[in-house]
């Protein structure tokens, strides 16, 4: 239905009973938005059909959010769906998102919101700093609560800071100033110890993983059973360019990828690359340059196959591009 403007979604949010979905395996700043959203514009509830990660789950019980893990939509006025790029991000069966829904985000459009109420902003590095602009327009004030949720998921959407850019960087300097939240409040909001399951599953992913490369650039693969973010981090770490690390449940797989961001200036974006091999496949992919999903129906092994392929494509035209610009003056 085209991008809205902020003063369409304030009148939206002004609906009387709202529900707020988050996609599956909710990170920090879905839930940011959410609580954002949700305390400046009561009554609203806050619902995670498919859970959230150990980050945003810890914040929520440290700012004494409740999150719903199901919910009826059509018990509501209105359902906001947030930071989730297409419907197949929720798992099937587990909500329904009913028509002239609003959705906010950020991620590059797929295109797969059609009869929504649709509002974008892919320069953004997070949803955080889409649903600020949008209340800071309509001069809607933010609570400390609101504040901290917004400022950890502008720090875990962009890495802390290491894929921040300068609007992500203002957007926090001034969330910041304005709350009077102080730096070392916002770092351990989300600071959390490493449980020891996810190490070992770490470690173990780590263990069955393989390479291959091209010139300077090396791409890591690997079967995993969970915390597949964390497991390609590691082998970012380890010294790859690119890492793909996918677990298989049933017949269904869930994959992450990163890049570093020297990949991402020489011209790779990973959100868009993973949107392509999802439409491709029939399966959702999508997210930023230099961290993306894809999840869907099919086979762990095979999905890494092709990314591994498309990995070499990319770094062989990433090494003929170098060529033809010839070497440094």
């Amino acid at each position: 239905m085209g991008c809205l403007e902020s003063k369409d979604i304030k009148e939206m949010l002004s609906a009387e009973r709202k529900v707020i979905l988050v996609h599956g395996n909710a990170d920090m700043d879905a839930m940011g938005s959410a609580i954002a959203i949700a305390r400046c514009f009561p009554p609203a509830d806050i619902c995670a059909p498919g859970g959230t990660d150990r980050v945003a789950r810890m914040v929520s019980e440290k700012l004494g959010i409740e999150i719903l893990g199901e919910c009826d939509t059509g018990g509501y006025d209105l359902t906001v769906v947030v930071d989730t790029s297409s419907p197949e991000q929720f798992k099937p069966g587990t909500v329904e998102v009913p028509a002239g829904s609003l959705v906010i985000d950020h991620h590059t459009p797929t295109g797969k919101w059609d009869g929504m109420h649709f509002h974008c902003d892919s320069s953004k590095v997070s949803c955080c700093e889409v649903v600020k602009d949008l209340l800071d327009a309509e001069c809607i004030a933010m609570d400390r609560i609101s504040s901290l949720a917004m400022l950890g998921g502008m720090l875990t959407d962009s890495g802390h800071f290491q894929f921040a850019n300068p609007k992500l960087l203002r957007a926090f300097a001034d969330l910041l100033e304005r709350s009077g939240v102080n730096m070392d409040e916002a770092l351990d909001l989300t600071r959390s110890e490493t449980t020891m399951s996810e190490r070992i599953a770490v470690l173990k992913t780590v263990g069955r993983s393989r390479f291959d490369r091209v010139g300077d650039m090396i791409v890591a693969t690997a079967v995993g059973s969970s915390f597949e973010a964390a497991a390609c981090r590691v082998l970012i770490i380890a010294g790859a360019d690119v890492a793909f690390v996918c677990s298989q449940r049933e017949d269904s797989f869930r994959l992450s990828a990163r890049t570093s961001q020297e990949m991402v200036r020489r011209g790779l974006h990973l959100g868009k690359a993973l949107g392509e091999l999802g439409a491709e496949t029939d399966t959702d992919g999508g997210g930023h340059g230099g961290a993306a999903g894809i999840s869907g129906i099919g086979d762990a092994e095979a999905m890494l196959n092709m990314c591994m392929a498309k990995a070499m494509d990319w770094f062989r035209d990433i090494k003929a591009g170098s060529a033809e610009d010839g070497p440094a003056p």
